[in-house]
């Protein structure tokens, strides 16, 4: 992926790997954590999966996991990007757990980590389009998806419960081809 320049210097898009693991867990926590409304994992169940669950995620070959370092070599983002198994759905690919930490956003770090995984998803074999699902109150994350091509396509109401409140999830596509 290499270095990008941003707003604050110079950022690095990387494929995450097992030597990760350590810092990519610390950064799902604190996700999980501080925006327990954007994900459909919780910080408690999450907390108690023993490393290994996450290291098998990353060296799964349906699975890629880009990270975005700033330039104290931090991860201070990451998105993943998953592709279906099954022969009839195999042309799927999803991103999912997209995050970039506050004190990391509005420099684009979350469209440059987007681009490098729709880049993979384009160079992938067989993948013909992207689907993803964003809660409706997460605006900025909504304008981005929609700025990068993705078109909505269903609502699912009260697809994630947080307490006593429900909350929707947009559905949305990109087609690749």
């Amino acid at each position: 992926m290499g270095l990008v320049e941003g707003e604050q210097g110079f950022v690095e898009i990387r494929v995450l790997t097992v030597d990760d693991v350590e810092e990519y867990r610390a950064l799902r926590l604190r996700a999980l954590r501080e925006e327990p409304q954007a994900f459909g994992s919780s910080w408690e169940e999450e907390s108690q999966r023993p490393p290994e669950m996450a290291i098998a995620r990353l060296q799964s070959s349906d699975q890629t996991a880009f990270g975005g370092y700033d330039d104290n070599d931090r991860l201070v983002g990451m998105v993943w990007l998953w592709r279906e198994g099954g022969i009839k759905s195999r042309h799927k690919g999803y991103i999912i757990s997209m995050y970039v930490a506050p004190e990391a956003r509005g420099h684009g770090l979350g469209r440059k980590l987007l681009d490098a995984a729709i880049a993979r998803a384009r160079e992938t074999p067989g993948i013909e389009q992207l689907l993803l699902a964003v809660t409706s109150i997460n605006t900025p994350a909504r304008s981005l998806y929609l700025s990068m091509g993705f078109e909505p396509y269903g609502l699912e109401r009260k697809a994630l419960k947080l307490g006593d409140r429900y909350l929707d999830e947009e559905l949305m596509v990109l087609f690749l081809g």
